[in-house]
């Protein structure tokens, strides 16, 4: 009887989950295993897939100068990006972590830019704003300053694109603000009665208790850095002289301007390698910086 009452339970459990079960296997992973194929075959969209082995691979390592040149861009993009963001993130959760008349309005107003943050309208807002006439240029010549064509200089391009994502802080403020409300106020007390100033129990307390919050933080922002797209999309589209040209956009243009879809999956699963290798790394890093409080130990 238990056991025909056990199958039933977990029929009826298969049956509620079948939805998303049946979303995943032809959405998610038939998708993947299909651009995995497509990787080793020379596929145009409007013929079928011809296997070619790993000549696609072959020709991404050896003799294709733009992946090298659009791999170092997004390299630099996620090093400068993702630290400033964490920076500004944090500093925007500590100053918005007071309990002060009319902060929650606050709150939603520094993070209402990240809902829109990855709109096309707000790229084509960051265009005007930086372009030769726009209005970064004619706020600094109230000033007297002489402004640039920020999106359209090779020094200066890229920047914009790093500022424009540090700009959409407002997620991981959020996550920061969470794990600050977390920290025990014991604890902030106790180290004032030694005499410790502020910055003492910043470094010797804030940082350590928020230090799996900004692991969180730091993968996510790694990965979704390699993936940027819609700005140097919209915004300089690639230029100038590839300034700009991440890897992501590489891959865009390869599958949907040049019709070569094998050789974009292969540039791909480069991509999906090179990110987790970095995400392997950081958990292995982890275990020297990151402090749990449930075990009294640094990660393992």
């Amino acid at each position: 009887m238990r056991t025909k009452l056990g199958s039933s339970i977990n029929l009826a459990g298969y049956v509620f989950i079948s939805p998303w079960l049946i979303g995943f296997l032809l959405l998610t992973l038939w998708p993947i295993a299909q651009s995995f194929y497509l990787s080793f075959t020379n596929y145009s969209l409007l013929d079928d897939p011809v296997w070619a082995g790993m000549d696609n691979y072959t020709r991404i390592f050896t003799s294709d100068a733009t992946f090298k040149k659009s791999l170092i861009v997004t390299f630099m993009f996620v090093l400068f990006s993702v630290p400033l963001k964490l920076f500004f993130s944090l500093l925007v959760a500590m100053a918005l972590n007071k309990n002060l008349r009319g902060m929650n309005l606050y709150r939603t107003a520094i993070y209402f830019p990240s809902l829109i943050g990855g709109s096309i309208a707000v790229a084509a807002l960051w265009r005007n704003m930086f372009g030769a006439d726009g209005y970064i240029n004619q706020v600094l010549s109230w000033f007297g300053i002489e402004g640039t064509g920020w999106i359209v200089n090779p020094d200066t391009a890229l920047g914009t694109l790093i500022l424009l994502n540090v700009w959409q802080f407002g997620s991981t403020m959020v996550i920061f603000l969470a794990g600050l409300k977390q920290v025990p106020q014991e604890m902030y007390e106790a180290a004032s009665v030694d005499g410790a100033g502020k910055m003492r129990k910043f470094w010797s307390i804030t940082l350590p208790m928020l230090s799996p919050v900004m692991f969180f933080n730091l993968v996510l922002g790694i990965i979704n850095s390699f993936q940027t797209f819609t700005a140097a999309f919209i915004v300089t589209k690639g230029g100038p002289i590839n300034a700009t040209y991440v890897y992501a956009l590489f891959l865009y243009e390869k599958a949907f301007k040049h019709y070569q879809m094998g050789y974009a999956s292969a540039l791909a699963w480069i991509l999906l390698v090179i990110v987790a290798a970095l995400t392997a790394l950081n958990f292995f890093a982890s275990r020297y910086w990151v402090f749990y409080e449930s075990d009294g130990r640094k990660a393992k």
